[in-house]
C-alpha cells in the first residue's frame, strides 16, 4: 500500500536558530495555534534541555490537554544523549515526543568530534538514548542522522535499522548543508525506505536553492517505496543559513505539480485558505518580509503587469495561474489605520485597553478582571518589543493562566 506525506513544521526549533531573529513564547505558542489550524502533523516545539524553555514548552503541552491543541503532536528536539533525556525528563515531565539527534558523516565524526568517537561509537551513543527515552515513557521518538546527505548509504541503512530495532518510529535523513539534489535525494531515501521498511523524515536546507525541491524528491522516494514521508518545513523557508524547505510551497508542490497532484496522498489534511495568515504572522513575529516572488504568499504570487500576461488573466486566471488566491486565503483588501490608532504596549492604560478589546467585541466581568489580562499584555509587550496583534490579545484573554506561564522566566541563581 502506497505511504502517505505529513509535515513536520520545524519552525520553533530551526526557524529560530536563525542568526539574528527570534521568537517570544508567546509567538512561538501563536506559531503552534496556527501550525494546528494548517493542518501539520508535528511542531517541533522547542528544546525541553533548555531551562528558558520549560514554562513555554509545558503551557503547550497543557494547552494540547485541554484540547486547544489538537490534533498537532509536539515534539522535543535534544542530542542523542542519555544525559540528554534525563534532563529534558526532569524540566519537562509531560514530553509525549521527541526527535534525538546525531551527526554521522565521516566529515563530522571527524571534523566534529574531532576523531574521539568511531562509527560504532555513533551507533550506540544513539541507541541508547533511544532505549533511555522509551523508558522514559515517550510515545512516538525520531532518531536524526545529521548530515545525513555526506555519509555513505551502509552507514546510513545500519544507523536507521538500529534505530528501529531501538524502538524509534521514524527515521530522519538531514540534509544538513543543502549538498543533495532532487535526484541524489530521491535515490538515497528510495533506497533506505525500501531497505529498513521505516517511515522516512526528510529535512532539507536551502544551500544551494534546492530545499523544496529536494524535500518533495525525497518524500516521493518514501512512497515510491511504500513508506510514509514526513516533510520537515519552516514557515516562509526561515532558517538557518539560507533556510529550510518552505512549509506553503511543499504543500503547494504535492498539492498542485504535474507528477505529484492526485497521485501523492497527504497523511492530513491541510487547510490552504489558513496559509496567508500563516505566512503574515510570521512574518510579523520574526521581523522579516514575505519574500516578494515566495509561491502563493509573496506579494507577486498573483500580480501581473505584462500585457500579453495581464489580457490573458483576464480572460481566464487559468491561463497564467496555477492556483486561485482565494485558495490561499488571499483576496481580503488590508486596512491602515491613518487616522487614530490605539496600541497595546507595555504602558497601556485600562481605558485604551478597554478600547482595544472592545473593537474585538470582547468585554471583562468587572475591572479587576480588565487589569489582570492587561497586566499580562503589557508584559507580552515587554517580552516581544512589538504591538501585539489580534490572536496574540484574544489568546491572553481567552488562556490568562496560560499566558502568565508563557511570560513567565525564571532565570538560574548564581
Amino acid at each position: 500500500m502506497p505511504g502517505k506525506i505529513y509535515f513536520i513544521d520545524v519552525t520553533n526549533r530551526d526557524g529560530v536558530q536563525t542568526a539574528r531573529l527570534s521568537l517570544s513564547k508567546l509567538q512561538k505558542t501563536m506559531i503552534n495555534m496556527y501550525l494546528n489550524d494548517f493542518g501539520v502533523f508535528q511542531s517541533e516545539f522547542g528544546f525541553p534541555t533548555t531551562s528558558h524553555e520549560t514554562n513555554y514548552l509545558r503551557a503547550n503541552l497543557e494547552l494540547a490537554r485541554m484540547g486547544v491543541l489538537k490534533p498537532i503532536r509536539l515534539s522535543g528536539w535534544i542530542r542523542a544523549t542519555e544525559e540528554d533525556v534525563e534532563r529534558a525528563f526532569q524540566m519537562v515531565p509531560e514530553l509525549e515526543y521527541l526527535n534525538i539527534s546525531i551527526s554521522t558523516s565521516d566529515q563530522m565524526i571527524q571534523g566534529k568530534f574531532n576523531g574521539r568517537k568511531s562509527r560504532t561509537d555513533i551507533l550506540e551513543q544513539m541507541v541508547n538514548a533511544s532505549r533511555a527515552a522509551l523508558r522514559a515513557g515517550i510515545k512516538g521518538l525520531g532518531i536524526n542522522a545529521e548530515d545525513a546527505s555526506r555519509t555513505d548509504i551502509k552507514f546510513l541503512i545500519d544507523f536507521a535499522t538500529a534505530a528501529k530495532e531501538a524502538g524509534a518510529e521514524r527515521f530522519r535523513y538531514c540534509d544538513t548543508l543543502g549538498y543533495d539534489d532532487p535526484f541524489t535525494i530521491y535515490k538515497t531515501v528510495n533506497q533506505i525506505a525500501e531497505s529498513i521498511s521505516m517511515p522516512v523524515e526528510i529535512h532539507c536546507h536551502g544551500d544551494l536553492g534546492m530545499a523544496v525541491a529536494n524535500s518533495i524528491a525525497g518524500a516521493k522516494g518514501a512512497v515510491d517505496a511504500g513508506q510514509d514521508a514526513y516533510i520537515n518545513t519552516t514557515i516562509n523557508g526561515i532558517g538557518e543559513r539560507a533556510g529550510n524547505a518552505d512549509l506553503v510551497s511543499c504543500v503547494l508542490a504535492i498539492s498542485k505539480s504535474k507528477g505529484l497532484s492526485g497521485k501523492y496522498k497527504l497523511g492530513r489534511p491541510i487547510v490552504l485558505n489558513k496559509a496567508y495568515t500563516l505566512a503574515k504572522y510570521a512574518s510579523y513575529a520574526f521581523g522579516v518580509p514575505i519574500p516578494i516572488n515566495l509561491p502563493g504568499v509573496g506579494a507577486n504570487a498573483f500580480a501581473h503587469s505584462s500585457g500579453i500576461h495581464a489580457d490573458g488573466v483576464l480572460k481566464d486566471p487559468e491561463n497564467y495561474e496555477l492556483y486561485n488566491y482565494e485558495e490561499l486565503g488571499r483576496g481580503e483588501p488590508e486596512l491602515v489605520e491613518t487616522g487614530r490608532l490605539i496600541c497595546s504596549g507595555e504602558y497601556s492604560g485600562i481605558s485604551g485597553f478597554s478600547h482595544i478589546m472592545g473593537k474585538m467585541k470582547v468585554t471583562f466581568a468587572n475591572a479587576s478582571e480588565a487589569r489582570r489580562i492587561l497586566e499580562l499584555v503589557r508584559y507580552a509587550n515587554v517580552e516581544a518589543q512589538m504591538p501585539l496583534v489580534e490572536d496574540e490579545l484574544l489568546f491572553i484573554a481567552r488562556y490568562p493562566e496560560i499566558a502568565r506561564r508563557l511570560l513567565t522566566l525564571t532565570p538560574l541563581a548564581d
